[in-house]
């Protein structure tokens, strides 16, 4: 699937919304259709001496907040509509759990430099290895992404409480039993009669399931939750954090400012082309002109575009030699000057 450096609000600088909804006729695909074609055209351009590739990637891998996620400082998100950078970590929510979905590799043969780095985003499965931290860590259970089933490498949160099944004998406060396929906790000891089974004793309160959508979970050895046919409770503040601008999040765009403008127009002359090809507008033909202009010049090293250099590896920028002569004759013994 192709990932967008831009969205649909950096259009709205150079184009109102009334037009922007006519050249898409509300489908966004066409915005995929014209970036993908303007983006061919930038990296043939720009690819052979500047880190181009890289400068899209700050753009094209900034993901909508999603709360399953941890982010860490200085990562980009999109909340509300707009990119914010992460000034203070943003916890995700932890679920409870089973199985052991990870476990440290003890094969002394593999490098953790050789290994991939585990990504919340990425889906696992048993046998796959990651570098974590640089540890390197196997999955033995598929946990994931696409699995709506992040699991962090040995990030926990819920501890497995005891539960047995009710039988008419005395229990303390907050004793867990099951009973007829429900789970119970023992809430209070005034009036309790153990000969009352959980559904007849207001003594004894059911124990929800959990539902990853609550973020109010208390850090209590009695904040039992049923997950997977087992009770759990908190070991650690295992909700969601919320996203605060000023508190955990800042409006900030790392995009290269020079490439989202010529990247914009380009894209709404691509976008003009798809609805009338042979009606496109003097002022769209004019920035696509000097749009143009500004590869060429950039690619040609005439002006600085505000993107790093390659380098080769001496760590110099990547640079064309060309051999100019000054010829007095075309005998080569006869021409000193040689650039």
């Amino acid at each position: 699937m192709y990932r967008r450096f831009l969205n649909n609000d950096d259009y709205l600088g150079i184009i109102t919304p009334e037009a922007l909804a006519q050249l898409t006729r509300g489908n966004d695909a066409r915005f995929i259709q014209a970036e993908e074609s303007t983006e061919m055209s930038i990296v043939e351009y720009l690819s052979e001496n500047y880190e181009i590739e890289k400068e899209l990637a700050k753009g094209k891998y900034i993901a909508e907040y999603d709360r399953r996620i941890t982010y860490p400082v200085g990562v980009h998100v999109y909340f509300e509509g707009q990119i914010h950078e992460v000034i203070r970590s943003v916890s995700g929510y932890r679920k409870p759990a089973t199985v052991v979905y990870w476990e440290e590799s003890s094969d002394i043969r593999v490098d953790a430099g050789q290994v991939v780095n585990y990504s919340q985003f990425n889906t696992y499965y048993p046998g796959d290895k990651v570098n974590y931290n640089g540890i390197v860590y196997t999955c033995l259970n598929e946990n994931g992404y696409k699995f709506d089933d992040v699991r962090i490498p040995l990030v926990g949160g819920w501890i497995e409480a005891e539960a047995s099944l009710w039988q008419p004998v005395e229990y303390p406060l907050w004793a867990v039993v099951e009973y007829e396929g429900a789970f119970y906790t023992l809430m209070t000891l005034e009036g309790f009669d153990y000969n009352l089974d959980p559904m007849v004793s207001d003594c004894w309160g059911a124990i929800a399931d959990y539902d990853s959508s609550y973020n109010a979970y208390e850090l209590s050895e009695h904040e039992y939750v049923v997950y997977d046919g087992r009770v759990f409770y908190p070991e650690t503040d295992v909700n969601a954090d919320t996203p605060q601008v000023g508190q955990n999040l800042s409006l900030h765009d790392p995009r290269n400012y020079n490439l989202k403008k010529h990247m914009v127009r380009l894209a709404i002359y691509e976008l003009t082309k798809l609805i009338a090809p042979n009606n496109v507008s003097v002022v769209r033909m004019r920035d696509y002109e000097d749009s143009m202009k500004w590869l060429n010049d950039a690619a040609k090293l005439r002006l600085n575009p505000q993107i790093p250099r390659k380098v080769d590896d001496s760590k110099k920028p990547v640079t064309d030699w060309q051999l100019a002569t000054f010829q007095t004759d075309y005998d080569p013994y006869k021409n000193p000057w040689m650039v």
